[in-house]
């Protein structure tokens, strides 16, 4: 067979370049709609040294990373995967931000959220040396592809005409020709007229299986009325009724007489008599025996491989959630039903807005869904918590593991020469100077003094006790001490309670604090030759708690975000600070294991309100962690933590 070529298939010995294989652990940051009992549970089957029982799973990273960390663990099990990677153009992860009015009703304001740094780079990384990057980043997937598949195993890749081509071959050079099943054709738009050529107005699906063992239940549509017209007529019952040859095809069938012919036919003696007694063989007298077909009980029209039935989603469509390539769920509920039975494993690596968990969740798969896009995960997980019954499921990354990677490979195996090295590294993309002699305090920028967070842990309120501590001794005491009462605290991760607690410290020792995170993108070398690097300050969540006995009435009572990447315009039509919350939910136990979404609530399409108080009542008395977790318009997330302390009412 010819082989397509493109740079980076082969390096200079001539061997093919293997995938990625760095396999990182998950850590799960959140627990979704698991109740207590099921919490607990769990925590027995952990206490226990068991594995626990199955989640379903979001995972939030890069797919060069996931899928070798999927692979060891899940080799050979995944019996679907569906993927619809981006095409040729640049806004594969742009969205529309939506600014909400307050109330169901009136226009909404949106602008478009161009991608995040992190997302650019992943666009680089596939389009960054034209058609060569593109195959070279597919066929790296494609290979963790046909070994995370099972046996009897699918996989359907969506496509348009600018790369089916060249996908198809990829393919066919990994799992092999004869295991090509079809090329799909789905007729996703009405037509487009285009006086240069002709108009486009379908995708490609591919269709490729593991091997000649795979599952497929043929999908099947009512016939058409013009069809049944056609082709069906009535008996005395007024059943609807077709004939069709009782001859073997080619000749090959059992030979003998029936009827006063001799033939071969498509059934042996015995079948065929049994039919008659059925009532299922229609004779007339010089008239060749047929087999009789009743309409009410046909299965319909078997889908062939030019799919027009399927509707795209047009702008008005209940089912359409803001992003760009959402596909309809027609088009997967055909797909997953075909070749997935209950229970199966289906997996989407770039599951954008979600189809594919939603649909796999309605129909009772297992199902992995992962997206380096931040807005992505959101998007999906509100759509899952819209499924009815939608059983619990975890949201994970890979966290610390991957920047740990990171820091290795760029610094170095000596611990403290690492350490200075990636300070110093972090406090250049800052624009601060590095400062000597301190524990705590590691650069000063325009009079502000800077703490660099390690990659490995997140910043707690100890830490900041410590920074705090350790500013006040600093003030004015040499060339490096700091002129202004101002911390930067620049940090990967933030422990829970840590964003209002340390401003609160922080307001009572009369200094100003700022907690800063440090974005993904300086792990891309590329990003931060570029300049690409932007640091954001966390926004700031305040909550308030009434209690009365066992029952507790929280409220939000502000909520600001840095509004670096909202528009002016845009910023002007928020006329109170709850238009910028999407979502927020509450883990009302939390026990340091994760964050357990035990409520929630969100805007949708259909219901632009959001309740901003919420009414909990504990079942017995003791002291508890309430987590509370804010989710911004762009797909930002922000935590709170408060104890509170349930007594019995005293009479």
């Amino acid at each position: 067979m010819p082989e397509l070529l493109w740079d980076g298939k082969r390096d200079a010995a001539g061997r093919r370049t293997a995938a990625p294989r760095i396999a990182l652990p998950f850590q799960t940051v959140e627990t979704v709609n698991e109740s207590a009992q099921e919490r607990q549970h769990t925590l027995d089957f952990f206490a226990a040294d068991r594995p626990a029982d199955w989640r379903n799973r979001l995972i939030w990273g890069d797919k060069k990373y996931v899928l070798p960390a999927l692979l060891q663990e899940l080799s050979g099990q995944v019996d679907l995967i569906y993927i619809d990677p981006p095409f040729a153009t640049g806004d594969d992860f742009s969205y529309r931000a939506r600014i909400p009015t307050n109330g169901s009703d009136g226009d909404e304001t949106s602008f478009e959220k161009v991608p995040s740094l992190i997302e650019q780079k992943a666009y680089r990384d596939t389009w960054g040396r034209g058609l060569d990057s593109y195959v070279q980043w597919f066929a790296e997937m494609a290979l963790l592809f046909h070994e995370l598949l099972s046996d009897r195993g699918s996989l359907y890749v969506h496509c348009d005409s600018r790369v089916n081509a060249y996908i198809r071959i990829v393919l066919a050079d990994i799992f092999g020709e004869e295991n090509f099943r079809n090329e799909i054709r789905w007729i996703r738009s009405l037509p487009h007229n285009d006086p240069s050529q002709y108009g486009r107005s379908s995708d490609t699906i591919l269709y490729f299986t593991k091997s000649d063992q795979r599952f497929f239940e043929p999908p099947y549509i009512p016939q058409k009325a013009e069809s049944v017209s056609a082709h069906y007529r009535e008996d005395e019952n007024g059943r609807l009724y077709r004939l069709a040859t009782l001859l073997a095809p080619g000749g090959r069938g059992p030979k003998y007489i029936y009827k006063g012919y001799e033939r071969n036919w498509r059934f042996t003696l015995e079948k065929m008599l049994a039919l008659e007694a059925e009532g299922r063989v229609w004779f007339q007298e010089g008239q060749m025996p047929s087999r009789i077909y009743y309409l009410d009980e046909s299965l319909g029209s078997q889908v062939q491989d030019v799919w027009t039935d399927i509707a795209p989603l047009n702008p008005m469509a209940k089912e359409r959630v803001g992003y760009p390539t959402q596909k309809p769920e027609g088009l997967l509920r055909r797909i997953i039903e075909a070749s997935s039975r209950s229970g199966d494993l289906v997996l989407d690596c770039l599951c954008g807005s979600g189809t594919t968990a939603a649909i796999a969740e309605t129909l009772g798969r297992r199902w992995i869904a992962a997206d380096i896009g931040r807005f992505a995960i959101h998007t999906t997980r509100k759509r899952l918590l819209s499924v009815p019954d939608v059983r619990p499921f975890v949201v994970q990354n890979l966290g610390k593991y991957e920047r740990q990677l990171w820091q290795y490979a760029e610094f170095g195996d000596s611990a403290v020469s690492r350490t200075a090295a990636y300070r110093s590294f972090i406090l250049d993309l800052y624009h601060a100077t590095p400062v000597n002699g301190y524990m705590w305090l590691h650069g000063l920028k325009q009079g502000r003094m800077v703490h660099v967070g390690t990659v490995d842990a997140p910043v707690t309120v100890g830490d900041v006790k410590q920074i705090l501590v350790e500013f006040r001794k600093a003030v004015g005491t040499g060339e490096s001490a700091p002129s202004e009462q101002t911390v930067d605290i620049l940090g990967w991760d933030f422990a829970f309670e840590l964003n209002e607690i340390a401003r609160q410290d922080a307001e009572r020792a009369g200094i100003d604090l700022r907690l800063v995170r440090i974005p993904r993108e300086v792990l891309d070398k590329r990003a931060v030759e570029q300049g690409d690097i932007r640091f954001f300050e966390l926004a700031a969540l305040a909550v308030g708690i009434k209690q009365s006995g066992k029952s507790v009435t929280l409220s939000i009572e502000d909520f600001v975000i840095p509004l670096d990447d909202v528009p002016a315009d845009v910023q002007k039509a928020v006329t109170h600070w709850s238009q910028w919350i999407d979502y927020w939910a509450i883990d009302w136990n939390n026990r340091d294991d994760t964050f357990h979404n035990e409520w929630q609530t969100y805007r949708t399409r259909d219901s632009k309100d959001l309740a901003l108080t919420i009414d909990h009542k504990y079942d017995k008395q003791g002291e508890y962690t309430v987590v509370i977790k804010v989710i911004d318009i762009l797909g930002n997330d922000t935590t709170k933590t408060v104890s509170i302390k349930v007594v019995d009412r005293v009479a």
